[in-house]
């Protein structure tokens, strides 16, 4: 009983080290970043009706698209006066451009890609 308890204290032990030292999850520099203003988050979407349309649509076919990523499909999609900007990580290059084709047409004013390949 002893050792079987050390044995999983141990465990326990070296699986929060584990999990403590992984900094991938650090999102402070972005964070930093969404907080300056000098980026759009999803708090700056615009309730204009052709706004919202046009994200919308967008998310539609993002989430419709299967040859996506769950990750590609959680990007961020801002629309403020018909402009799009796509915020967000996704796995490949041509994830990226997949959105942005998808984004391009909805046939807004621009689409600025701020996605990042991970």
């Amino acid at each position: 009983m002893k050792k079987t308890s050390l044995t999983l204290a141990a465990i326990l032990t070296l699986s929060v080290s584990a999990w403590s030292a992984d900094t991938n999850a650090d999102n402070t520099g972005k964070n930093t970043r969404d907080q300056s203003g000098e980026t759009l988050t999803p708090v700056d979407q615009s309730n204009d009706p052709a706004d919202i349309k046009i994200t919308a649509d967008i998310r539609k076919m993002v989430v419709a698209d299967d040859s996506l990523s769950a990750l590609a499909k959680n990007v961020k999609i801002v629309t403020v006066d018909e402009v799009v900007t796509l915020r967000g990580p996704v796995e490949t290059a041509k994830e990226k451009a997949a959105i942005a084709a998808h984004a391009n047409h909805v046939k807004p004013k621009q689409v600025i890609n701020q996605i990042e390949v991970k």
